[in-house]
């Protein structure tokens, strides 16, 4: 239901644009979010949007270099990622959920991941 892909190699300081394409289930009174995984690490909150009202909202580590946004026509969310930095190196998931949570067990549906590196 929910498939992100955009993950690649960028180097430091470079942007990258991550999409999550929905399917087969209307999601207009969800919140859609980013969220991040390193090996051995816990699912780290990036972004949220409302799907019906656009209301965004971002971690502190990445507010002012990522933007999250919808297009409600062709049923896509995108996170574009400005001014990379190492740390950001990490499994990108979007997802789903009802309500307005940076915690990822508040999500119902995640799509598969994609992976994104910032080299050095």
């Amino acid at each position: 239901q929910l498939q992100a892909s955009g993950g690649g190699l960028v180097q430091a300081g470079g942007s990258q644009r991550l999409s999550c394409a929905l399917s087969e289930r209307t999601f207009s009174r969800y919140y859609m979010g980013w969220f991040r995984q390193t090996p051995g690490k816990e699912r780290e909150f990036v972004a949220r949007i409302g799907w019906y009202s656009g209301s965004t909202y971002y971690a502190n580590s990445v507010k002012g270099r990522f933007t999250i946004s919808r297009d409600n026509a062709k049923n896509m969310v995108y996170l574009q990622m400005n001014s990379l930095k190492a740390e950001d190196t990490a499994v990108y998931f979007c997802a789903a959920g009802p309500g307005p949570s940076t915690r990822a067990n508040q999500y119902d549906y995640w799509g598969q991941g994609t992976q994104v590196t910032v080299s050095s």
